[in-house]
């Protein structure tokens, strides 16, 4: 579980560094260019990662299954050897899918202007500024990948099926606690991945906006990967205690003003 976790905080860091530093840069310089190889360099990475971390994702849930449905093969089947070969598998599969679609997306003739609706560059506000019709070969591709990752959330949801299962035949209370509480934080990131990546590109257009389309932009490109940390790390003893002693004393402060 924590190469896995290693692996994650690996893609969620690169997300980050992706879309958020020149955003910055762009915010303190007063200007919002870049430049079409930075363009293109930034969605290579932001597709290649966001797709991986989900793949990665996946991978996880299948990781929580063998550990609580089939604790005694555990061993046999999630090696270490096994382990880096899952995890290499999810970052090759990502790398392929982001350069297939930067390739294919930056091989359309570009027509519409260069403004980009949003504060990264992403494959539709890309398309929206194509003035061919092979823009509908990416669109098939999007398509493809759509249902890969749909594919992934159905694994997801029956290894989650079974886990269920597995914990509620556990007879003791405080046994299905303490297994159940292992499965939290991953339940917890694929819920905030899966929701927020939804609502952006599946929202309805009767509420869509600019100013609507940049905050569900930032809240699926940076709120996951950012929050992702925190969401593992609870798991850890000292830093809620650290977190409870923290907010106790923010507490006792503003009642004392």
């Amino acid at each position: 579980m924590y190469f896995f976790l290693l692996s994650l905080t690996l893609l969620d860091l690169g997300c980050i560094t992706t879309t958020v530093p020149k955003s910055m840069a762009n915010y303190l310089w007063d200007t919002r260019a870049i430049s079409y190889a930075g363009c293109a360099a930034q969605l290579f990475l932001f597709f290649f990662l966001a797709s991986a971390e989900f793949y990665l994702l996946t991978v996880m849930s299948y990781d929580r299954y063998v550990a609580i449905c089939k604790p005694l093969h555990y061993g046999t089947l999630l090696g270490s050897r096994a382990c880096v070969h899952m995890a290499a598998a999810a970052w090759a599969t990502g790398f392929l899918s982001g350069l297939l679609h930067t390739a294919n997306t930056f091989s359309l003739p570009l027509c519409k202007g260069n403004a980009l609706g949003q504060f990264f560059c992403e494959i539709p506000q890309i398309l929206k500024l194509s003035c061919s019709h092979s823009y509908l070969r990416e669109t098939g591709f999007l398509v493809v990948s759509v249902w890969l990752g749909f594919g992934c959330f159905v694994f997801i949801v029956v290894s989650y099926v079974q886990i269920f299962r597995a914990v509620l035949r556990i007879p003791s209370e405080q046994g299905r606690h303490k297994t159940f509480s292992t499965c939290l934080p991953h339940l917890a990131v694929v819920s905030l991945f899966i929701s927020t990546g939804v609502f952006a590109h599946l929202k309805p257009p009767s509420i869509s906006s600019p100013s609507l389309d940049l905050v569900v932009s930032v809240l699926y490109s940076v709120v996951p990967p950012a929050v992702n940390p925190l969401i593992y790390s609870m798991r850890n003893r000292e830093l809620k205690e650290s977190i409870r002693k923290l907010m106790s004393l923010c507490f006792s402060k503003l009642v004392m003003n």
